[in-house]
């Protein structure tokens, strides 16, 4: 069986740590504040999460920009010359043009490395949810199953990856034009907090409503207790944008209903918190229906 790397890129908002754990590349996305770029990496070397949600906290706006062919063909070329074979998950094609830009580079490399299998998933998740799929792709890669099988895999199970989100500070949604002045006022004012998901198409969805932060989040903790697959199996993720009080309390609540033995919490990086602000929780699990 040939050697395969995975290659996933930082919206995945995988830590480093885990990162190091599966042996993954990670493509940095870049996002640009107070007039400067910058690329995410997991190590968030150019940035801490902190101090970026302290930033936007304090007005500040964050734009995302474009990954392109060069920047994927650029961390894939030194994989393939070394002999390794390639296994992209990208980011959801209904949120970002990552993914098309990353089967671009793929058809282009496997004419310049025809001896090479390079395979690419658009995974249909964002943020820790890509993650997690990342996670259970690079444990099946870690215990020897093919590159073929662990792709198969991702393609069989990714619709089955629910996210239930949360997100606090509507005001910063009406900054980024995500939502009306009024609504956002009216939502501020009343403790309203938005209940979204990611849809069958990978695009976000707002399905219904809370009314306070506790709410919320145990609107999310329900969400598992009614859809997740064999819970007590599973190895759960959670991220947010600086609000780990909150997710902790999802985790433990998790633990209590649900039987849940193993929860992953990651930060939600620049790239994604760009567009959610800071206070944003998610949950993500396996469960039927998504």
């Amino acid at each position: 069986m040939s050697e395969y790397i995975i290659v996933t890129d930082s919206s995945a908002d995988l830590t480093q740590e885990l990162v190091e754990e599966l042996e993954l590349r990670v493509l940095p996305l870049s996002f640009t504040i107070r007039g400067t770029t910058l690329e995410d990496h997991p190590d968030k070397r150019n940035m801490s999460s902190k101090e970026f949600y302290q930033l936007l906290r304090n007005g500040e706006m964050s734009t995302t920009n474009a990954v392109n062919v060069y920047q994927y063909e650029e961390l894939l070329i030194p994989v393939l010359e070394s002999g390794k074979d390639v296994l992209i998950l990208s980011f959801t094609s209904g949120l970002s043009a990552t993914y098309q830009s990353s089967a671009v580079a793929a058809e282009e490399l496997r004419a310049k490395f025809p001896e090479r299998k390079i395979e690419v998933v658009d995974t249909l998740c964002a943020s820790a949810g890509q993650g997690m799929l990342v996670w259970y792709a690079g444990k099946k890669r870690q215990a020897g199953e093919s590159l073929e099988a662990v792709r198969d895999w991702c393609e069989n199970n990714k619709m089955k990856v629910c996210h239930w989100v949360t997100v606090n500070d509507l005001m910063h949604l009406k900054r980024g034009g995500r939502i009306s002045a009024t609504t956002a006022l009216a939502g501020t004012l009343l403790q309203i907090k938005p209940i979204i998901h990611v849809d069958d198409e990978g695009k976000l969805d707002t399905v219904d409503k809370a009314r306070g932060r506790k709410a919320a989040l145990d609107y999310l903790v329900k969400k598992a207790v009614d859809t997740a697959i064999e819970p007590q199996e599973q190895t759960m993720f959670l991220s947010h944008s600086d609000c780990l009080e909150d997710v902790e309390y999802i985790a433990a609540q998790l633990k209590e209903k649900c039987g849940v033995k193993d929860v992953k919490i990651c930060d939600i990086g620049p790239v994604i918190g760009s567009h959610t602000g800071p206070g944003c929780a998610v949950l993500f699990f396996f469960g039927e229906p998504r």
